[in-house]
């Protein structure tokens, strides 16, 4: 399939400025690839759609606040900072606005604390830094800098998002985006789904910038993701395949988690524990060899996001629910509604 075949028409009412009040009451909606039906329901209700057996795969990362604020030395041109990942001790691959400002050797001063050297390129803005500080990186961090908010979030940072773009279950820092399937699960509705007999499972991909990067080559052949970092545990390795030999299925949180499943598999399809660097692409046609439910948001056009979600429901199945989510008024991208397939 070509980039072309994944581009659609959403108007800019539709994209979630704000969170639910609840982080269950989001539109829900259910896509059964059997049945080719389509239904819609709160996203509190998804626990009918589990049954006992059922394995639930998260993924734990946590966003950080990875905007920074500096100033360039000596012309005090104000500067933006975006963390996208630690290379080594100190050393990091960052994104800058405005690019055009900010050379190899220049210095940039966050405040009295903090500033880093520029000491390379890489690309579209980005650069390697290397910081210098007194105290624990991310502590400094964790005070002084900014919810990361994707930006088709018209608005600035507000206190609701250092909760909100968050899931409940977040836990190993390391994130610049969340991962946003996630954020509608509440405790109640986690401890509901045990009770059920369904067994929730964790894994960790963080999240970088990569996964929304814009696909710009009309060959999907020809485009290459961004690494991310991932862990699939032992334990979760072994409960999903003795899952699978019982014949119940895995439900993947979210996109990441789906990689990162997709990444820890061997040659006979199951799945090993694992971690290091992802940069798999998932998109149409790929069949999942692990994963039989996918839990999600509804995603940009054009993004490798949407891809994926071709890739395990049919582009064309996805696309009909597309339509009738505009004309029932659903909320699109990470603030917005779910859909759970099936």
């Amino acid at each position: 399939m070509k980039l072309s075949d994944f581009k659609y028409n959403l108007p800019n009412k539709l994209i979630a400025q704000y969170p639910s009040e609840k982080r269950d009451q989001s539109n829900l909606m259910v896509l059964d690839r059997e049945k080719q039906s389509i239904a819609q329901h709160h996203f509190a209700d998804i626990a009918d759609y589990f049954e006992k057996g059922d394995c639930l795969v998260i993924n734990e990362t946590k966003v950080f606040p990875a905007r920074l604020m500096g100033t360039k030395d000596k012309t005090d041109a104000k500067v933006e900072i975006f963390l996208l990942r630690e290379l080594e001790n100190g050393l990091w691959e960052v994104l800058v606005k405005p690019a055009r400002k900010v050379r190899v050797g220049n210095r940039l001063s966050v405040n009295d604390k903090l500033y880093c050297d520029v000491i390379d390129n890489t690309v579209s803005g980005g650069r390697v830094v290397r910081f210098n500080y007194d105290g624990d990186f991310f502590e400094i961090v964790d005070k002084i800098g900014q919810s990361p908010l994707p930006p088709y979030i018209d608005r600035d940072p507000e206190p609701v998002d250092k909760e909100r773009y968050q899931t409940v279950y977040s836990r190993v820092r390391g994130a610049v985006a969340a991962p946003t399937a996630g954020l509608h699960f509440t405790e109640p509705l986690l401890k509901k789904l045990e009770q059920r007999g369904v067994k929730i499972v964790k894994i960790v991909l963080h999240l970088g910038l990569g996964s929304f990067r814009p696909v710009v080559v009309e060959d999907l052949n020809r485009h290459k993701m961004d690494s991310e970092y991932f862990e699939v545990p032992e334990e979760t390795a072994k409960v999903v395949n003795e899952t699978r030999k019982e014949g119940g299925r895995i439900i993947a949180v979210g996109t990441s988690t789906t990689r990162a499943l997709e990444t820890a598999v061997t040659s006979e399809g199951w799945t090993k524990p694992a971690q290091g660097w992802t940069d798999k692409f998932i998109f149409p046609p790929y069949e999942c060899k692990v994963v039989n439910g996918l839990i999600t948001n509804f995603h940009l056009p054009s993004s490798t996001l949407l891809m994926l979600t071709c890739a395990f429901a049919g582009r064309d199945f996805v696309f009909k629910a597309y339509r009738k989510a505009i004309r029932e008024k659903f909320n699109f991208y990470s603030y917005g509604d779910a859909m759970l397939v099936i």
